[in-house]
C-alpha cells in the first residue's frame, strides 16, 4: 500500500474519531437522518461555521457509506483578504484529507443590490462545476436560523406563499437537488461542531453590515426574542406553510403536464385554453414555471410582469412579449412560449 493511501486511512480513523464526543456523534447521527442520501455529492464550503461543520459532517458521512465527494469554494472577490481567506479555508480542510476546489468570481462586481447578485453568481459557478462532474446534489450549509431569516425577509418584500415558503429541505432546479442537510441544526451546533473539529473558522464582516437586510433582520429576530418570541411555533408556522405550498404545486405540475404541449420540432411550449381555467396562484405559478423552463435562467420573473401577461391574455389583447428569456405570443386560443434568440 502506498504512503499516501496510508495517510488517507489514517485522516479517516482520526475523522472518524471525532465521533466518540458524545454531542458530534448526536449531530452526526441527526444529519446522516436529514440527508439520506446513496449517490456522489457536492459541498458548498465558504469558512463560516455552517459550512466547515457541514464540510465535516458530510465527509464523514461520505467515509461511512462510501460515496464520492466534492468541495467547493466560491472566492466572490468582493473583499480584498477573500482570496486569501479562500486559500486559508482550503488549507484547513486539507489538513483532514477534505480537498476542496476554489473558483473565483472575475468581472466587474455590483455596487448595489450586492449580496443578491453574488448569491446568483454563486450559485451559477456551483451548478456549472456540478453539471461538468455529473453530480446531481449539491449540499448547502443552510440552517434554522437562516430559514427563520428568510421567513422574515419574504414578508417585507411582499412575497406570496411560494416565495415564504421556498426555503425547503430539498429543492431542484436545473436537474440539481439543492440539499439542506442542516435544516434542523441551531447555530450554536454548528459552531461546537467547527470549533471541535477545526478550532478555526472565518468571521464574515458583512454579518455586522447594517446595509444589509439580513443583517437587520437577523437584529430584529434577535431583539425580538426579548419580547417571547418562540422560534418552535414560527417553525410550526413554516412547516404549515410548506405542507399548503406543496398542495398548490401539486395542481401546477398537473396543470402543466395536462394542458401544455412541447413541439420538440419548432422547440416551443403550447399552452392551450384549459391552461388558463385554473384558480390565479395555479396560472400564476404554471406560465412562471413554463418560462423559467423554456428560457433557461435560473431566477423565476418578477411577479409583475407576469401578472401584466396574464392581464393581456385575459383581456385578449396580447400579441407578442418577450419575458425571461423567453417569446410569448397568443395565437388564436392558445400561448405558444419559445425561446429568444
Amino acid at each position: 500500500m502506498s504512503l499516501k493511501n496510508l495517510n488517507v486511512i489514517k485522516t479517516h480513523k482520526v475523522l472518524l474519531k471525532k465521533l466518540s464526543n458524545k454531542k458530534i456523534k448526536y449531530l452526526f447521527d441527526l444529519f446522516e437522518k436529514e440527508l439520506a442520501i446513496n449517490d456522489k455529492f457536492a459541498v458548498a464550503v465558504s469558512g463560516g461555521p455552517d459550512s466547515l461543520a457541514l464540510a465535516f459532517l458530510s465527509k464523514v458521512y461520505s467515509i461511512k457509506h462510501k460515496l464520492s465527494v466534492k468541495f467547493f469554494i466560491i472566492n466572490h472577490k468582493l473583499r480584498a483578504d477573500s482570496s486569501v481567506e479562500a486559500k486559508k479555508v482550503k488549507n484547513e480542510l486539507k489538513k483532514l484529507e477534505i480537498k476542496a476546489q476554489i473558483f473565483n468570481w472575475n468581472g466587474k462586481k455590483p455596487k448595489t443590490n450586492i449580496q443578491s447578485i453574488a448569491r446568483k453568481k454563486r450559485y451559477e459557478l456551483l451548478f456549472s462545476e456540478c453539471k461538468k462532474k455529473k453530480i446531481n446534489n449539491l449540499l448547502l450549509g443552510h440552517h434554522i436560523d437562516d430559514l427563520y431569516e428568510n421567513f422574515f425577509i419574504r414578508i417585507i418584500r411582499g412575497s406570496g406563499l411560494k416565495g415564504i415558503a421556498s426555503f425547503e429541505k430539498i429543492k431542484k432546479i436545473e436537474d440539481i437537488k439543492l440539499i439542506r442537510p442542516l435544516i434542523a441544526f441551531d447555530k450554536t451546533d454548528l459552531i461546537f461542531i467547527s470549533k471541535y473539529v477545526f478550532n478555526f473558522f472565518i468571521e464574515d464582516p458583512s454579518n455586522e453590515n447594517l446595509n444589509f437586510t439580513r443583517v437587520r433582520v437577523r437584529n430584529l429576530i434577535s431583539n425580538l426574542k426579548e419580547e417571547g418570541f418562540d422560534k418552535s411555533k414560527l417553525f410550526l408556522t413554516t412547516k404549515n406553510l410548506r405542507k399548503s405550498n406543496q398542495a398548490i404545486s401539486f395542481f401546477v405540475e398537473k396543470n402543466i403536464k395536462i394542458n401544455s404541449f412541447f413541439n420538440q420540432k419548432k422547440k416551443q411550449l403550447i399552452l392551450n385554453e384549459k391552461f388558463f381555467k385554473n384558480p390565479y396562484e395555479v396560472i400564476f405559478r404554471s406560465l412562471s414555471d413554463s418560462i423559467r423552463l423554456i428560457g433557461g435562467r435560473y431566477n423565476p420573473v418578477r411577479g409583475k410582469k407576469i401578472d401584466n401577461i396574464l392581464k393581456k391574455i385575459g383581456n385578449n389583447v396580447l400579441v407578442k412579449e418577450t419575458l425571461g428569456g423567453c417569446i410569448i405570443k397568443k395565437v388564436n386560443q392558445t400561448v405558444i412560449i419559445s425561446k429568444e434568440c
